[in-house]
């Protein structure tokens, strides 16, 4: 699906709007959501665009005045980028692989990727997590982000989005103020996670003691608190970093990523992996895009280790599944 679709270059920000074989691009100020114009170019069987200028244009001229939502299906997931494309490329390959898992058919989706954002987020979360520059962001920043994200879930919703996901772990500080008067439901990629760590019926690691889990992440992301906020709310006791292992361990294995030192990167995180590990947390949440795949798939510190995002993609499939299948209203679905 995604290899029959081209990438083109517009005037940020952008929009990839994915079915099937269709793209389309939308323009939209990032604070008012207005309904913008759109482009939709249809490929052919072999994958290609039409060759014709004038069969291009003239599709284009014929769908340009269409404001109905792109999608209708009941099912239809809207996905809101944050810090990076390959973040959410890399949740669509999970969406698609464990669709394939499940025997089921991959839900329609809509994605919404915006290069301004990706860089108002990465600029927020390496500020705060670097040992060259501890900078608070102003209130000004978080309302610009906020406003940004914001004008993007109204897109989605209007685009046909039924539930909204956010693949993005900075981005969830602000979730509640984001999805304040959304008419569609949201899934919240904390809750997903706690969730399934409660189901999976865990056992303390020490007698008499409750149930650890660890959270290792970003700055930014262990400040604002709702890994353990969720986390608690399923009474785990959560285990963050303590401040000299955040200070020479986890900050200093960032700064080794964007160095390109991976082999420093790699060294840094197993040290903050093991610190955790010691205090006889059960597993440890990599909650950081970033540190998400600097150790290797066969390193035996990662059978202790989950990725949220494979909650976040199982949680969508759920409610997709539910969704098609029984037709539920997407704001009666039940989280449980």
């Amino acid at each position: 699906m995604l290899d029959r679709s081209l990438q083109m270059s517009l005037n940020c920000p952008s929009y990839l709007l994915v079915r099937q074989r269709t793209l389309c691009y939308k323009r939209l100020n990032p604070v008012r959501a207005m309904p913008p114009s759109s482009v939709i170019l249809h490929t052919d069987e072999s994958g290609k665009f039409p060759e014709s200028r004038k069969t291009c244009n003239s599709l284009i001229a014929s769908l340009s005045s269409y404001d109905g939502p792109l999608l209708s299906a009941p099912n239809t997931v809207g996905i809101l980028g944050g810090l990076s494309v390959d973040s959410t490329l890399n949740f669509l390959r999970k969406l698609v692989h464990l669709s394939k898992e499940n025997e089921a058919k991959c839900m329609p989706f809509v994605v919404c990727s915006d290069p301004v954002l990706n860089r108002e987020l990465s600029s927020l979360e390496r500020s705060s997590s670097s040992l060259c520059s501890r900078n608070e962001p102003s209130q000004s920043d978080h309302t610009r982000i906020v406003e940004n994200l914001r004008s993007k879930r109204v897109f989605l919703e209007k685009s046909g989005a039924h539930c909204i996901v956010m693949p993005c772990h900075i981005s969830h500080s602000w979730h509640d103020e984001v999805f304040k008067g959304c008419s569609v439901h949201s899934l919240h990629m904390a809750e997903c996670v706690a969730r399934e760590l409660k189901e999976a019926g865990l056992k303390p690691l020490e007698a008499g003691s409750p149930l650890r889990i660890g959270v290792l992440a970003t700055d930014a992301t262990l400040k604002a608190g709702f890994y353990q906020e969720k986390l608690q709310i399923e009474g785990f006791e959560v285990v963050m970093p303590d401040k000299a292992t955040m200070e020479h361990a986890v900050i200093p294995a960032i700064d080794a990523l964007n160095r390109k030192d991976m082999e420093g990167a790699r060294n840094l995180l197993r040290i903050a992996l093991q610190v955790l590990l010691v205090r006889a947390v059960n597993t440890v949440i990599i909650a950081s895009d970033d540190m998400r795949d600097v150790l290797p798939r066969d390193d035996p510190l990662l059978k202790k280790c989950i990725d949220p995002m494979d909650a976040l993609a199982r949680s969508t499939i759920k409610w997709a599944q539910q969704a098609a299948e029984e037709g539920l209203s997407p704001t009666n679905w039940c989280k449980s």
